[in-house]
């Protein structure tokens, strides 16, 4: 992918295999200006890192009752949150669509935001739900005894307990999330609204296909999640291998 960026088209089809003759970075300089790549990437990361951070604060409410407290209907509603992992959110194409569309939220970003979100939480409730569960009873009686109330014993005891849990659930939501191509082809209308890989596909032609731009595009978005992966390393390590020494 990064090799082909670096080289035109013509010699992609002649020496796909081989090392750029003349390598140049005119791709980049294309997908940038003409493409508006730039609008494109700040719509990927209002709506993606709003999403994230939406259903994950949502799920992690979600989570914590479930977790933590004994009700009536409480396997009932977790079993409610747990169908959301068994039912694909495209197959609820053209219901979602209609509902967007009766909500005035078509070619809206606040809109692919709070669906986005809604995607994660089945997800998201099921990870958290496990760390709460994990977690010593003896905690909640101790701050209980200490005269905490139950929100300060979520917020200031529970939620920073469970923080690598946290940072996995929301790395794991975020990568599907920034690749989605379905949704945004369906309800954004407008070119200044475009996610990137809905704005990438603006590449491929009826008879030609930009190769070299659109590689050079694939980079440019891919670069953001290795980041962040480099980044949230310890985090991920940390959340996905958390109680394995009990």
């Amino acid at each position: 992918m990064v090799l082909n960026s670096l080289r035109p088209t013509s010699e992609i089809f002649t020496a796909p295999l081989g090392l750029p003759a003349s390598p140049t970075l005119r791709s980049y300089g294309r997908v940038w200006t003409e493409a508006s790549f730039g609008a494109y990437l700040l719509n990927s990361l209002v709506v993606t890192c709003g999403a994230v951070l939406l259903g994950t604060a949502v799920s992690a409410l979600a989570a914590y009752p479930l977790a933590r407290y004994d009700f009536a209907g409480n396997r009932v509603l977790g079993a409610y949150f747990l169908a959301g992992l068994m039912l694909p959110i495209r197959l609820g194409l053209v219901p979602i669509f209609y509902l967007m569309d009766s909500m005035g939220l078509i070619d809206s970003l606040l809109g692919l935001t709070l669906l986005y979100a809604a995607s994660g939480v089945p997800f998201c409730v099921f990870v958290l739900s496990a760390f709460y569960r994990s977690l010593p009873g003896e905690l909640d009686e101790a701050a209980r005894l200490d005269g905490a109330g139950e929100f300060r014993i979520f917020g200031q005891i529970m939620l920073p307990l469970v923080r690598p849990a946290l940072a996995s659930v929301m790395l794991f939501q975020f990568v599907p999330l920034w690749h989605e191509f379905l949704y945004p082809l369906v309800l954004l209308r407008s070119d200044e609204r475009f996610t990137i890989p809905r704005g990438l596909s603006q590449f491929f032609g009826e008879y030609t296909t930009d190769w070299s731009a659109l590689f050079a595009g694939l980079v440019l978005a891919t670069a953001p999640l290795f980041v962040l992966f480099v980044l949230a390393t310890r985090q991920i390590i940390a959340g996905m291998t958390a109680g394995m020494s009990k």
